[in-house]
């Protein structure tokens, strides 16, 4: 209930647009460009847990993992799995928006973003209180896909393979 809310807050608030993009090709760069600042929670739990497993006490380097350790390991796992799924979401729904509707690429790309943080923070405080982190980054990118189908298989099923 929270994501619809913030993406739309946003849509309206947030004062910019997205240019003008008339071609499959430039929408895509567009959502390439964007999606690199959606690695940023990746990358930085990649340098975290790369400092905790470097400042475990751990004698053996494959040994039994520190639960700090494990919490930042399994992070960037899941992260890079959600990760691919929503840039694959993202390429798909910037050639079936309309051009006005192409500001919503860089919000969600927020929101993927701040939902990563999110889910670790909590991640880390407990495994209770990760449901909502992983919610709102799981439910956006379900409604990208069901939006990609949508326009795959009703509005545009002759190009489907095109």
């Amino acid at each position: 209930l929270l994501c619809p809310c913030l993406i739309y807050g946003a849509y309206v608030f947030l004062p910019f647009d997205a240019p003008l993009l008339p071609t499959v090709s430039a929408r895509l760069v567009y959502t390439l460009r964007c999606a690199a600042f959606a690695t940023f929670p990746v990358v930085l739990g990649m340098i975290v847990s790369g400092i905790s497993r470097l400042c475990s006490s751990a004698l053996e380097p494959f040994g039994e993992l520190h639960r700090e350790v494990e919490i930042h390991r399994t992070y960037v796992s899941q992260s890079v799995h959600l990760f691919i799924l929503y840039f694959f979401n993202m390429a798909v729904l910037a050639t079936y928006l309309p051009q006005e509707l192409l500001k919503l690429i860089p919000l969600l790309t927020g929101l993927f973003a701040i939902s990563r943080l999110i889910f670790w923070m909590s991640y880390a405080i407990g495994r209770s209180f990760r449901a909502f982190g992983f919610s709102m980054t799981f439910l956006p990118l379900l409604a990208m896909l069901l939006w990609n189908l949508y326009g795959m298989f009703v509005l545009e099923p002759e190009n489907l393979l095109s």
